[in-house]
């Protein structure tokens, strides 16, 4: 799984904003090409993106182009291949079968480090498990808003709830990084740490932001707490001094699926 727990997206018809998102405190940062920017700009986004990547910290950076089944995103596909540099993660949006994720990966290959496919339809999501398996897939995101669109419902946490679900079963199969859509009212701090803390007790390891004002509140939620970390070095303390068996240790019994998690909130801290 990827280190991040945070994501920041800034629009890439809006170059002035890479350097000021790139210092943000944000874990990643996410250039936009496809829903932020209009068709007449795709073409000067896509060079000032091939541009970017040449001064921007690349571990730090993603890129996320249009569709592969338009013609858009298979010019930013082509333009990336030829670019001196790639970014350290690819997000593709809208997929819904693992052939599109094949596509990239052959055109890329060992190029950049990661692909994320976005989850956005109803075909996307029954078909999570062979995409979030796909070749170069280190990270998948869940795609609420257009989802929300396609069932009819408001982009809320109770109508999507069935979804995340199913959404975080495809990416724990695969053993990939499950992050969640953005919180879009930005008006609303207390809702957005409300929908942190969900996602996180869903499984989600990281979500992402639309403004930089968002990545504080999205990384004390997501990122184990000292309380929680605590906890996870003393459990495995007792139970490697038990020798590995299950025991009851501070009235909670300790065996081997239950270290599993609390090994991975060491490792994620």
């Amino acid at each position: 799984m990827t280190g991040f727990t945070n994501l920041l997206f800034v629009p890439a018809n809006r170059p002035e904003r890479f350097e000021k998102a790139a210092n943000s405190g944000a874990d990643l940062i996410c250039i936009d090409l496809e829903d932020s920017v209009p068709p007449a700009e795709k073409s000067t986004a896509r060079e000032s993106v091939v541009e970017a990547l040449t001064s921007l910290d690349l571990p730090k950076t993603a890129v996320r182009i249009n569709g592969l089944k338009t013609e858009a995103g298979l010019t930013d596909l082509l333009a990336l291949k030829a670019a001196p540099h790639l970014p350290a993660l690819l997000f593709l949006p809208m997929v819904e079968s693992a052939t599109e994720v094949e596509i990239v990966h052959a055109v890329l290959g060992e190029q950049t480090a990661g692909l994320v496919p976005l989850i956005e339809t109803v075909q996307g999501l029954r078909n999570g498990d062979q995409i979030a398996a796909s070749p170069g897939v280190s990270a998948m995101m869940f795609g609420g808003g257009d989802l929300s669109a396609q069932l009819g419902t408001k982009l809320e946490w109770e109508p999507l709830l069935a979804a995340r679900g199913a959404f975080i079963l495809c990416c724990a199969s695969a053993g990939v990084t499950a992050i969640d859509v953005p919180w879009i009212d930005l008006a609303d701090d207390a809702g957005l740490k409300e929908e942190c803390a969900k996602s996180k007790s869903l499984g989600f390891h990281a979500k992402a932001a639309i403004h930089p004002k968002q990545i504080a509140a999205i990384a004390d939620a997501m990122r184990p707490s000292a309380a929680e970390i605590a906890e996870a070095k003393d459990a495995i303390a007792a139970f490697e001094a038990a020798g590995g068996r299950a025991i009851s240790h501070n009235g909670h019994m300790l065996e081997a699926p239950v270290m599993q998690r609390y090994r991975h909130i060491v490792a994620s801290a």
